[in-house]
């Protein structure tokens, strides 16, 4: 049965876990540095846009230069590209300035009909072009399909991707009974460290697959993986997202926690953005109702669940996760983080992350850029992957002991 997974193993839980014979957590191969911020009011422009909505961003190492597409709906759906610069190590205001904005189009250059797209990932392909996905629409108004574009450096779209039917929204009723739920599909978009591979990711589990995010439980995401060199879609894999971080305020306001960005580490590993947000949520001053989270997944042992019509039965195995920050630990004001990517590399050898917030063109919000170093972890001290049931938990309490003594 598909299961959440922990976001934290304390001493008395791993030397249970030691006396049961199971191995114990490990933790991520790296701890992330936070270099510090730029922030962009609600209402800022750049050649005539207004800048907002950015809810996905890529890197490009050859100029290092930075793609950021913003959801702002067709005709007006668009990307910017920006610089940011890191060469002090660290992050701050005027260090990140927008260079330039294209208008993605249709075929043959016509600008997209209204409200037929909604724009939610941006990754550069090898080759020149690059890929984004559609969140498309499931309401009383109008069904549209979520998808995958791919298009040329200039915006105009190249090609269409095949979505599984699955994801498809049954414009039978509204809800519909299966497919993508509304504002909760393609959020995130990866490609494969040797980039072969394209993954794609909804935002909350299928009307079929299971319940979405709520305060008491978390929601399976469906991902495809497709074939960068013929676009075809393969197999499919099940991440768990959490359930919703804070209580709203009033209990019935709106509340959310799904997979919004995706990133791959290598061949099996990603790092997975999950962000929960709750309207009128009580916290620290400063609260934005956001709760922003990243997780290291992984594949490895995780089920093709590409022939199943439903997870409904938990039929299969979920990705693995480890937490790796929780934003909140930064002590400052985060908004609605959506786009992760990473970015230069600083001078000392250092691999850097980005993220960008998506403001929703909200006046009460900002669009946030936060940088970080990615640093390894010290060398955790090992812990025995199995000892006798009948002895283990008197021998593990022991075995801590003596570590602490050292």
């Amino acid at each position: 049965m598909a299961c959440i997974g922990k976001l934290g193993t304390s001493l008395p839980a791993i030397a249970l876990a030691v006396a049961l014979g199971a191995a114990a957590e490990a933790a991520p191969p790296f701890q992330l540095e936070f270099l510090g911020q730029e922030i962009f009011p609600t209402g800022y422009q750049f050649a005539g846009t207004v800048v907002g909505g950015l809810s996905g961003i890529d890197h490009d190492p050859a100029s290092n230069s930075y793609l950021a597409i913003s959801d702002d709906r067709s005709p007006a759906a668009r990307f910017y590209s920006l610089t940011i610069n890191l060469a002090d190590g660290a992050l701050g205001s005027g260090d990140v300035t927008f260079t330039s904005v294209t208008t993605l189009t249709q075929p043959g250059g016509t600008p997209y009909v209204a409200n037929s797209i909604d724009p939610e990932a941006i990754r550069r392909l090898p080759g020149g072009g690059i890929a984004w996905s559609s969140e498309g629409e499931v309401s009383s108004a109008r069904i549209i399909n979520p998808a995958v574009f791919i298009a040329s450096t200039t915006g105009e779209q190249t090609a269409s991707l095949t979505v599984p039917a699955p994801f498809l929204p049954q414009p039978n009723s509204i809800p519909t009974t299966s497919g993508v739920r509304n504002n909760l599909a393609f959020e995130s978009l990866t490609l494969s460290a040797d980039k072969t591979k394209m993954y794609v990711a909804t935002e909350n589990a299928l009307v079929q697959d299971g319940l979405f995010a709520t305060v008491l439980n978390g929601t399976p995401n469906r991902i495809i993986e497709y074939d960068v060199a013929t676009g075809t879609p393969g197999r499919q894999f099940v991440y768990v997202s959490e359930p919703v971080a804070l209580l709203p305020n009033p209990i019935t306001g709106f509340a959310t926690n799904g997979l919004v960005e995706m990133l791959a580490v290598d061949d099996t590993q990603f790092l997975m953005l999950e962000r929960s947000f709750s309207a009128g949520a009580a916290g620290t001053p400063g609260n934005t109702g956001n709760t922003v989270r990243l997780f290291l997944a992984s594949l490895a042992g995780a089920s093709d669940v590409s022939n199943l019509s439903s997870l409904l039965d938990g039929s299969y195995v979920p990705m693995s996760k480890e937490l790796v920050i929780d934003f909140t630990s930064l002590g400052i004001p985060i908004d609605n983080v959506e786009g992760m990517t990473f970015g230069e590399t600083l001078a000392d050898g250092t691999r850097t992350l980005i993220f960008v917030s998506d403001n929703n063109f909200n006046a009460t919000q900002f669009t946030q850029f936060l940088a970080f170093a990615v640093k390894p972890t010290a060398t955790p001290v090992p812990v025995p992957a199995a000892l006798p049931l009948f002895t283990g938990g008197v021998v593990a309490m022991a075995w801590f002991a003596r570590r602490r003594r050292r």
